[in-house]
């Protein structure tokens, strides 16, 4: 099965299957609104996030975005994989994918915030490299969020 990642528009109709199924998956019960640190579609292309989709076998199977903050930092936005593509890798891809986009803008640090009841992305970014760190640019102390951070070294391609 083939796999690609496409840096694309956030508002492209198969890109925006994604921001649904996505806050679904955020289980909004478990969060309230102050807690709530997703971009919506229209946020994502007012701060130039770079979006990015995952296909499988030519099917959008996931996405994720970065927001770089000049070279200081990129933050990764947006993550997703659908059920049924979990356990192939395609979030490291898209990390991965990330991660070189962030890179070629000169760009050395990635970080994120997730929720606390994202256990499936705290696995991944745990696994991935990234440290848990405070609270960064204008996210404040939330005991419901993990904040992490990864230094990109030379071999990440």
């Amino acid at each position: 099965m083939s796999i690609t990642i496409t840096n694309e528009r956030p508002d492209t109709p198969e890109a925006m299957q994604f921001n649904p199924e996505l806050n679904k998956a955020l289980n909004p019960d478990l969060y309230p609104t102050e807690s709530k640190h997703g971009f919506n579609v229209e946020k994502l292309l007012r701060d130039g996030v770079a979006f990015f989709v995952t296909r499988h076998a030519g099917i959008p199977a996931g996405c994720g975005g970065i927001k770089l903050f000049g070279t200081d930092y990129g933050e990764l936005k947006r993550m997703y994989v659908r059920p049924q593509f979990r356990g192939l890798g395609l979030g490291k891809l898209m990390i991965d994918t990330l991660a070189r986009h962030a890179k070629e803008n000169h760009v050395h640090i990635l970080r994120l915030e997730t929720g606390i009841y994202q256990t499936d992305a705290v696995h991944l970014y745990e696994r991935y490299g990234f440290e848990r760190r405070g609270p960064f640019g204008e996210y404040r102390e939330d005991p419901l969020s993990i904040y992490y951070e990864l230094a990109l070294s030379a071999n990440v391609t």
